[in-house]
């Protein structure tokens, strides 16, 4: 994963590092494998500093999910910087979800790591809806990328944004099944295909 931006002053230090610290965890073994004790050990902090900084386990969670999304549109605007038009937009999508892929992972790529958590948390759960709020805003950046390539037809520029979205997600459920970013180059290949068809 990529670093969090480092607050000042030494709580800021402390918050960063465990949240730096969670996110290898839950990533790696899962957010309920994984202890208050492993996280503050990785984070070279006392327990008490995570409970100065967070107010439970389930805050740490939100917080961590917050960031993964954060991280993803840092990818995602990044890649932007290079799209011309509507037919780039998209594929940038397709491009940031193919980067987060690429990062050095402890136990190697598992797919999303947003979907990974919402997987183990329970219905009704506050951080289900911060993931489902990230799919929503992915498919909606995709929506506004279509909706340049198809002016005037915002019905047909929706549906090929879940479209998208679908391949998306499927690609990366694969993608984290293998272990690497293989399925997620086709989607963008298979994307572009249907780009240049509209």
């Amino acid at each position: 994963m990529t670093e969090t931006p480092t607050p000042t002053g030494r709580r800021g230090t402390a918050r960063t590092r465990l949240l730096a610290a969670a996110a290898r965890r839950f990533y790696a073994d899962g957010v309920s494998a994984t202890g208050i004790d492993a996280i503050t050990a990785e984070a070279g902090v006392a327990k008490m500093s995570l409970y100065n900084n967070f107010d439970s386990k389930a805050d740490l969670v939100l917080a961590y999910l917050e960031a993964r999304h954060e991280e993803w549109l840092d990818l995602y605007r990044r890649r932007m910087t290079a799209a011309r038009g509507g037919r780039g937009g998209v594929l940038a999508v397709f491009d940031a979800y193919e980067d987060h892929a690429g990062f050095a992972y402890e136990h190697g790529f598992r797919g999303c790591g947003l979907l990974n958590a919402a997987a183990e948390l329970p219905v009704g759960h506050e951080g289900r809806a911060v993931v489902r709020r990230h799919k929503e805003e992915v498919e909606s950046l995709l929506a506004g990328h279509l909706g340049e390539l198809l002016p005037g037809r915002p019905g047909e520029a929706r549906a090929m944004a879940e479209h998208l979205a679908f391949l998306l997600e499927g690609a990366m459920a694969r993608a984290g099944l293998e272990g690497g970013d293989t399925r997620l180059r086709h989607a963008r290949t298979m994307a572009a295909g249907l780009l240049d068809r509209l």
